[in-house]
């Protein structure tokens, strides 16, 4: 009668280990919304256009309101200035208040009255409002 006894390899049973914690994680991380892009949200972000007829400054200061619901209030402030006959008209400024809800399948926010998509990009510091981009400059 022929024994042999067959030798598992020791690093296989850990790397298994390894995947499964891993795999855990990921599932975890994808239900609980994405804190780091939550985390990344409120702060303070700047945004400058000119053209012919106007040179603008925005800017937008978001604060968490409920951070389990998802909800952010929006303080938009912005300066700007017409141009007309290539002179530059006394600088106006406007300010407004928006609500926004995150939504953890998309990780975008969306204001609440008009609907205007707010998309993030933790990675670069940078959010989109429509198609206007803001870049973030100060966190709270």
């Amino acid at each position: 009668m022929n024994t042999q006894k067959i030798k598992l390899n020791p690093v296989i049973p850990f790397i298994s280990l390894l995947l499964l914690l891993l795999t855990g994680y990921l599932i975890w991380n994808k239900k609980s919304g994405n804190t780091s892009t939550r985390a990344f949200i409120p702060g303070t972000y700047v945004n400058s256009a000119s053209g012919p007829y106007s040179i603008a400054y925005d800017t937008l200061i978001i604060h968490a309101m409920d951070q389990k619901e998802g909800t952010y209030r929006i303080y938009r402030k912005t300066a700007f200035q017409r141009i007309r006959e290539g002179n530059k008209l006394p600088l106006e400024r406007e300010s407004e208040q928006w609500m926004a809800l995150y939504n953890q399948q998309t990780q975008s926010m969306e204001e609440t009255k008009t609907g205007k998509l707010i998309t993030l990009y933790p990675e670069a510091g940078r959010i989109l409002v429509g198609s206007r981009e803001y870049l973030k400059i100060k966190s709270p």
